[in-house]
């Protein structure tokens, strides 16, 4: 008998979701939609992060707060919930909420990569600003936004007023992460700060050097708050990680920004079409 895990394809509400097993970790798998990679977990493992931006909102995860210490916590975007179960795991107690706009996803999701019992974390199948815009007021010690349609972040999540509502329901100590993605001249990366600087008197931005030097598409980790942050941790730990990372603050981050400014509803665009392989999977 054969009980070597085989991938899941099904239809879900925006495209094709794809579960396909690792053959180097036994119980550990990619999911990816519309053919774009959206999440990696391993269920022996939920603090291993396979992916560069999930690695990075780690480590801004693990020094933003003393370790251990639960949190109240909300994530726009669900995938195969990585980061959920990477919370659940170094700080257990946390009351996680995922708001995912594709059901079947979450339904999948739920089949194959089931979570454990007493994991806190709670499931809502909702459009990820009208979710936000229903939340009380100072309900969540964090926001993670890592919300993707196939592969590009939705235009109605890119204004100053999606970061004004995401401002109102953190706590005053709280702290917003995003990833996104972006290429040279960084124009819609840029606009994203400007947006971010309207509403969060600190900010910093995680990315590759290669992708702050214009050479290839990649992501950038956002973070937000209105105290500052441990950056010197931060950047030991993005710094000696298996896939280093730069951080950008303060003046250099201003210059970053230039002269972009916030982005209004009408104006607001999705986040760039990624290149032919920008995240292919091979």
């Amino acid at each position: 008998m054969n009980d070597e895990p085989i991938p899941v394809t099904r239809a879900v509400d925006h495209g094709t979701a794809k579960l396909m097993p690792d053959v180097d970790r036994e119980r550990a798998w990619l999911l990816t939609v519309d053919g774009a990679p959206q999440s990696y977990v391993d269920l022996d493992a939920p603090t291993h992060l396979e992916f560069e931006y999930a690695r990075r909102l780690g480590h801004a995860l693990d020094t933003f707060a003393a370790p251990g210490r639960p949190l109240d916590v909300l994530h726009l975007g669900g995938g195969a919930l990585t980061l959920p179960r990477y919370l659940a795991a170094t700080r257990p107690g946390s009351r996680q909420d995922v708001v995912e706009a594709d059901r079947a996803l979450l339904e999948l999701v739920a089949e194959h990569l089931p979570l454990p019992a007493g994991t806190g974390i709670a499931l809502h199948p909702a459009d990820a600003r009208a979710w936000l815009e229903a939340a009380p007021a100072g309900s969540a010690d964090v926001l993670v936004a890592d919300v993707f349609g196939g592969s590009r972040v939705p235009a109605h999540l890119t204004s100053v007023a999606y970061a004004r509502e995401a401002g109102r329901v953190l706590r005053g100590d709280g702290v917003y992460l995003a990833n996104l993605a972006d290429a040279a001249p960084f124009a819609f990366l840029r606009s994203q700060l400007a947006n971010l600087a309207e509403v969060f008197e600190e900010l910093v931005l995680i990315a590759e050097p290669a992708v702050l030097r214009g050479r290839r598409f990649g992501n950038a980790v956002l973070v937000a708050g209105h105290h500052p942050f441990d950056v010197s941790a931060l950047a030991r730990r993005t710094a000696s990680d298996a896939f280093p990372a730069r951080v950008e603050h303060g003046a250099g981050l201003r210059r970053f920004v230039g002269d972009a400014r916030p982005v209004r509803d009408e104006d607001a665009v999705a986040s760039p079409e990624p290149p032919d392989g920008a995240f292919g999977i091979g």
